[in-house]
């Protein structure tokens, strides 16, 4: 028996240590929620798991891209439905014109609304969403998915001459002015019907593009679940053995530091 070198308290505290480090782990996985607190607990999956985090943060944007098109599109439409409604009472308009029981001045009646019609569609023609034209024409390329692929959507230009032939330059003042503005007319009106088919196949499209990005963002976050997240029930396991360990390690510490007293009985 030996004072200056108590080997089993030197076991007990070393044994005591692992299991507080153990603990101590357990314990910053449980109230962080995730199973990397260090990277030294997983290193590759670590990396891994700052991949993911990173694609699906290139996810969520190109997500935001795609519901802001959607929305530019929806604007156009919005506006394209009371041009429709313009343009058809334009119509009407020409027609009802080309009465031959109306006179010049019943013609100009209808020239002042037919007049104010074809200016509030010129005015659509100017307006914009958040400073981007709505009607100019332009094609707009939407970055659709993390790797910065795009999808070109056709642009829709209410200034072409089918548009303002009918609500600039036509006049139903006269009988063959009406004529004319009868024929315009129904060409715009046909232009709208094309514009209004690409705005829907637009909004077609980029309804597939919005459904494959929450698809790619759902599995995204389902792999670096698995690597990153703690398993809850699993760690509360570990948690309560290595606080029974503590406990009882300490107890066995203080057991194996009150041995070396004993030799007190050999020398009394």
């Amino acid at each position: 028996m030996v004072i200056n070198t108590n080997i089993s308290a030197l076991n007990a505290a070393a044994q005591l240590m692992q299991s507080s480090t153990s603990l101590s782990e357990s314990l910053q996985r449980l109230s962080s929620g995730s199973q990397i607190t260090s990277p030294a607990d997983d290193p590759a999956g670590l990396a891994v798991s700052m991949q993911l985090t990173s694609a699906l943060g290139r996810v969520q944007a190109a997500s935001n891209n795609v519901a802001d098109a959607t929305s530019f599109s929806q604007t156009q439409d919005g506006y394209l439905q009371q041009v429709n409604t313009a343009l058809s009472r334009m119509s009407e308009l020409a027609l009802a014109a080309q009465d031959v029981t109306k006179t010049t001045s019943d013609r100009a009646l209808y020239q002042q609304e037919y007049h104010a019609l074809g200016s509030y569609v010129n005015n659509v023609a100017t307006q914009s969403f958040n400073g981007v034209s709505l009607f100019n024409g332009a094609t707009l390329s939407v970055t659709t998915d993390p790797s910065g692929d795009t999808f070109d959507m056709a642009g829709i230009n209410l200034s072409t001459n089918s548009y303002t032939n009918a609500t600039t330059v036509d006049n139903i003042t006269s009988l063959s002015g009406a004529v004319l503005a009868v024929t315009d007319t129904e060409k715009a009106i046909n232009q709208l019907a094309s514009d209004r088919a690409n705005i829907g196949a637009n909004e077609e499209s980029l309804s597939y593009y919005s459904n494959q990005l929450t698809a790619l963002s759902n599995n995204l976050s389902a792999a670096n679940s698995q690597i990153a997240d703690v398993d809850v029930a699993s760690e509360s396991t570990t948690y309560a053995k290595d606080n029974i360990l503590v406990q009882t390690g300490t107890a066995m510490l203080a057991q194996a530091n009150s041995m070396p007293q004993s030799v007190l009985k050999l020398i009394s």
